[in-house]
């Protein structure tokens, strides 16, 4: 949102001590990377990614935005950032490595640890995915793996497993969006088997979480993922796209041992999903305990700590 041309305005006329928590870089080497390999994006279309011209000249934008960018950022006094991903991408831009420090965000997971670790039958397995219906998040990934998964496993059990898709909607294009779903479960054959749950109350979010063995993300290179630190919480093995914050932070092994699995494409996460629901259930046990352990690192109790430590070169 472009906060970070603010810093010069407050230090040198303010004559003050800026310090940031950035969550996400308003542009990262990763945008820049995909204009000049012309990919197709959420946030670079299609009409850009196939016209070299407009290609070049978005590239050039981009250069010089990460530019000025980087000199605003570093005016800091105090860089701190959410995940390991953030990072790597404001060490690259801002410059700063002596300033910088990982302050992990605060994930309020009390009402989450509370679930109790329930683990049915396979008729009764249910794979749960929790995020706003905006194209980043691409559900569509979900349903084509799960599709895949149906088709991969074709047995009785498997035709009683359930997708539900938990998430807000914004606005029009939202629903658009989860109209369009819908559809692509038609094309599949598989709308029995799909369930969306719009705008639901934090309880149903917590009654649904409590009875799903796979908590599921897809997003790519999601800067942290407070979502997928609930699912774990909750008591789902988690199964999240092997980027950015879940592969760096979230889904690693834990006192040596795993909290849950990631995956790239529509192969991997049926083939994951799969592995997860053969597992034995005293198996799945451990990693769900594990995972649940592991989510302290996230407190509000943890957080509070190292913003203090990070921060008081401010005051100094």
């Amino acid at each position: 949102m472009g906060y970070a041309f603010t810093i010069p305005l407050f230090k040198y006329i303010g004559n003050c001590r800026t310090g940031s928590y950035v969550h996400y870089p308003t542009i990262s080497t990763d945008m820049l990377a995909r204009v000049a390999e012309r990919r197709e994006a959420h946030n670079n279309p299609g009409f850009i990614a196939r016209n070299p011209v407009l290609s070049c000249f978005k590239l050039v934008y981009y250069r010089l935005f990460a530019y000025l960018y980087g000199i605003m950022g570093a005016r800091n006094k105090v860089i701190m950032v959410n995940s390991s991903w953030t990072e790597n991408h404001i060490l690259d831009i801002w410059k700063c490595p002596q300033k910088t420090s990982i302050v992990y965000p605060p994930c309020d997971t009390s009402g989450f640890l509370k679930l109790p670790l329930h683990d049915g039958s396979l008729h009764q397995h249910t794979i749960v995915s929790v995020a706003q219906f905006r194209p980043e998040k691409d559900h569509q990934l979900q349903i084509r793996a799960f599709n895949k998964l149906l088709k991969n496993y074709s047995d009785d059990p498997y035709r009683n497993l359930r997708l539900i898709l938990v998430g807000s909607c914004r606005n029009r294009e939202d629903m658009e969006r989860v109209d369009e779903l819908r559809e692509l479960c038609e094309r599949f054959n598989i709308r029995a088997n799909v369930e969306f749950k719009l705008n639901v109350s934090f309880d149903e979010l917590k009654k649904h979480l409590s009875e799903a063995t796979i908590g599921l993300h897809t997003m790519w290179n999601e800067h942290f993922g407070i979502g997928v630190v609930e699912c774990m919480a909750a008591g789902t093995i988690i199964l999240a796209h092997n980027s950015g914050g879940p592969k760096k932070d979230i889904v690693v092994r834990y006192n040596g041992q795993p909290t849950g699995f990631l995956a790239t494409d529509v192969d991997e996460y049926a083939n994951a999903m799969a592995t997860i629901l053969l597992m034995k259930k005293a198996d799945r046990l451990k990693i769900r305990e594990n995972a649940r352990e592991s989510v302290k690192r996230f407190s509000e109790e943890v957080f509070e700590r190292e913003f203090l430590i990070a921060t008081e070169l401010l005051f100094r």
